[in-house]
């Protein structure tokens, strides 16, 4: 998610993501052997906020996105058409006391497939930070509360429990937040979770019988088995030296990931034995990556700028088999 900045330079997270109408390709870089062709999609407007944070794939291609500053999610389809679905209610108090960063943010987002996104707000107010949701055609409306010193960040739905995973990259926690709402339990808070000054707990993904999380501070992804009761098992990193690492995704191949590493302006491809080899760089056109979605064999790789300050973008890339 975002990197360790003063609150003036960590200005918005606003997605806009998109489209399949395509730019001028960019140069690739002699390191992305392991990807076909790139080509930047979409180049967002930095005056007006446009910093993709975090976006989920249908099956048509739309991508469904948080727009973090703006408090919004937004609909952007395959010709590159935006439009916004819900726009959430401001705190009282601005959202000054959101931890880490000093403003309101919409964060991680998961489609359903009944077309219902879940998405995450954190305002550092009781009133309003947790999970929402919302239907097709409806309205968004809080399903899970949270606690107001957290941040929640990574989101993952388990379709065949029904049941939501959140991180926590303030308090280091993994909760659990049945898809029809209720009370969220923390379902782990393992010390491989846990911040080391800035934020923790970032990226999430379910894999395999597994939670997977990035670390943003301590640069690692970890595995946490899902037991038959419910309950989590022995955490273990499986892999290390990510610097800036916030979300990623599993490319289909076994447990090789590509991730995005935010702070170091790359994107990495983990192998199952937790080397990692960088696959794209500024070269490519990244402007400080938060995440990664894949659709068939290609990977949407949105960039907010938060250190670079200029170009937000839309990246695709071809996966090679």
């Amino acid at each position: 998610m975002f990197t360790k900045l003063s609150k003036a330079a960590v200005t918005a997270a606003v997605v806009a993501a998109a489209a399949f109408a395509m730019a001028a390709p960019a140069p690739a870089s002699a390191a992305s052997a392991p990807l076909g062709y790139t080509r930047t999609a979409v180049h967002f407007d930095l005056a007006k906020g446009q910093t993709p944070e975090n976006l989920a794939l249908a099956p048509d291609g739309t991508a469904y996105v948080t727009f973090a500053k703006a408090r919004q999610i937004a609909a952007v389809s395959r010709d590159g058409a935006v439009r916004i679905l819900a726009t959430l209610p401001a705190p009282a108090d601005g959202g000054v006391h959101t931890p880490a960063l000093g403003f309101p943010l919409t964060t991680g987002i998961v489609r359903a497939h009944d077309g219902t996104l879940y998405f995450l707000y954190a305002t550092g107010t009781d009133d309003l930070t947790g999970v929402w949701r919302l239907p097709p055609g409806g309205r968004p409306r809080r399903i899970a509360a949270l606690p107001a010193a957290g941040l929640p960040n990574g989101l993952a739905l388990d379709a065949r429990s029904r049941t939501l995973y959140v991180t926590d990259s303030a308090l280091g926690t993994i909760w659990r937040v049945p898809a029809g709402g209720g009370a969220a339990t923390a379902w782990s808070t393992d010390p491989a979770l846990a911040p080391a000054g800035f934020l923790g707990a970032n990226g999430l993904k379910l894999h395999n019988g597994a939670v997977w999380a990035t670390n943003l501070d301590k640069g690692t992804i970890v595995r946490i088995p899902i037991r038959a009761d419910g309950r989590p098992g022995i955490a273990r990193i499986t892999a290390t030296g990510l610097a800036g690492i916030d979300d990623f995704a599993f490319t289909g191949r076994g447990d090789q990931i590509i991730a995005a590493l935010n702070t170091v302006n790359e994107v990495a491809l983990v192998q199952h034995d937790g080397t990692h080899t960088t696959v794209l760089t500024a070269a490519d056109g990244l402007q400080g990556p938060t995440s990664i979605a894949l659709h068939a064999h290609t990977a949407y790789v949105p960039s907010a700028a938060y250190l670079t300050a200029k170009d937000p973008n839309l990246l695709l890339t071809d996966l090679r088999n």
